[in-house]
């Protein structure tokens, strides 16, 4: 069943300059989750940051850590970036050789466990890990850098996607949030949201015009449905 929406601002937007300030600043201004996406320069064409960053950013709120790790072989870093105090922390199926051995993994350091679907990865890569996720992100780009257009074909699978977690549910007091990332900004939010979406991560459109303007951009965000 679709929870409420919850707005987590990718922080690959932010000053990096001023790192624990956004944090602090994005926190106050009404985000439900810190979105930390961290790149490899192997796995996807860009380079972010590591364990050390989350941990040093951690004092800066309490908000949900949502560390998306887009970096290969994965396994070698779960547990790095657990200790360092991601809440949820979600992989690709293309990223390491068992994805659920990996998803057992985060579970096992007591973490949310999400799995991440690029834009030419099918839905039935989900087929035999629906019971080891909390989790399913659509990147609705192709992953490595912030400012990109929603790529429409990406709405057909958020809807397909949802009712697979609401047949997985149904009935049952689970709940597996669904999670889009890529092009998300005050038009396509309502677009992401009718679909199916329950979480959304927006960067550009989140922290475009400064700390003064991050909780209109977050209140247009979770716009009325169109």
């Amino acid at each position: 069943m679709q929870q409420p929406v919850r707005i987590a601002p990718s922080i690959l937007s932010a000053d990096f300059a001023n790192l624990g300030a956004e944090v602090r600043a994005v926190d106050a201004a009404g985000a439900d989750y810190i979105h930390i996406d961290v790149m490899d320069g192997h796995f996807v064409p860009n380079l972010t940051i590591g364990p050390m960053v989350v941990q040093a950013l951690r004092p800066h709120s309490a908000k949900v850590f949502d560390v998306h790790l887009m970096i290969s072989p994965v396994d070698n870093f779960v547990a790095a970036f657990a200790k360092a105090g991601a809440d949820i922390i979600t992989v690709h199926p293309e990223a390491g050789a068992h994805t659920h051995r990996t998803l057992q993994l985060i579970r096992s350091l007591g973490k949310k466990a999400g799995v991440a679907l690029n834009p030419a990865t099918p839905i039935s890569v989900l087929d035999y890990i629906m019971d080891d996720v909390d989790m399913i992100l659509v990147m609705s780009v192709n992953p490595g850098f912030g400012g990109q257009s929603f790529i429409n074909s990406q709405k057909d699978k958020i809807r397909a996607i949802r009712q697979r977690i609401d047949a997985v549910t149904a009935g049952t007091s689970r709940v597996i949030d669904l999670e889009v990332d890529g092009g998300i900004n005050a038009e396509m939010a309502p677009v992401a949201i009718s679909a199916g979406a329950d979480v959304l991560v927006a960067g550009t459109a989140t922290f475009q015009g400064g700390p003064d303007a991050y909780a209109d951009n977050i209140r247009r965000l979770r716009g009325p449905l169109v």
